[in-house]
């Protein structure tokens, strides 16, 4: 339910729901749905009803075992927002990470309207930080409800990018990861896309986050833009 970590902007994952419904053509090719799928396969019990959505609260408990600090990426196999997770579970879930102050922990949603509509019952401690994924012009509105919501720390994950993204509204994003699809079917994505967002990220002072080109074979394709890696974070974790 919880683990280290391969995604190169965090450190661990924290599964305390999983399973998720697609909601837009970025959730085509979803990682999580094949690793669900793969971990029903080797038995797990968490996964036994494969990739449908839920409730996983024994895993509640984790984060306040790992008693030195790291960044956690909440749901990684889910979407903390989605409108199946009720209300009283989301504030079990920040209650958790309000109580574990040592960790940052990186909430990110597909489903950010939610998030906003109910931000008022949550407690939105300074090592909570919130994100939503956008990969193209058709859901770029996203970020106008992620900037309604007080987190001390907002970021976007553009990826997987699937086009680009001219004008994205940076006021109030500390943090942008940009990172092409990965896996069977992967889509393309064009260097001239990322060069943009890295050029708008400069201009505006926001960390910019370059994770990978991606393609059926990521590795082969790296990490580097223009010979040079991307890996800034947002100032409140490098002071």
């Amino acid at each position: 339910m919880a683990l280290n970590s391969h995604i190169v902007w965090t450190e661990a994952t924290w599964n305390p729901v999983t399973g998720c419904t697609k909601i837009s053509t970025g959730c085509k090719h979803c990682y999580a749905e094949r690793m669900a799928k793969r971990l029903k396969h080797m038995g797990l019990e968490q996964y036994k009803d494969g990739f449908k959505l839920t409730l996983q609260p024994k895993a509640l408990e984790l984060p306040y075992k790992w008693k030195k600090g790291k960044v956690i990426f909440v749901n990684s196999m889910s979407d903390l927002f989605h409108k199946n997770v009720p209300d009283s579970y989301i504030i079990k879930v920040f209650k958790v990470m309000n109580d574990c102050s040592q960790h940052n922990f990186q909430v990110l949603t597909k489903r950010p309207e939610r998030a906003a509509s109910i931000a008022k019952k949550l407690n939105w401690t300074n090592n909570i930080w919130m994100g939503t994924s956008v990969e193209n012009i058709d859901t770029q509105s996203r970020i106008h409800a992620l900037q309604k919501i007080p987190a001390h720390i907002r970021f976007l994950s553009l990826e997987p990018l699937l086009g680009p993204l001219p004008r994205i509204p940076l006021a109030k994003i500390n943090w942008v990861i940009v990172g092409g699809e990965s896996g069977p079917g992967a889509r393309e994505m064009k260097k001239e896309w990322v060069v943009q967002i890295k050029d708008q990220c400069i201009k505006k002072d926001v960390a910019f986050f370059f994770k990978q080109w991606g393609g059926v074979q990521k590795s082969k394709h790296g990490r580097e833009l223009d010979g040079q890696i991307y890996d800034a974070l947002p100032k409140v974790l490098v002071g």
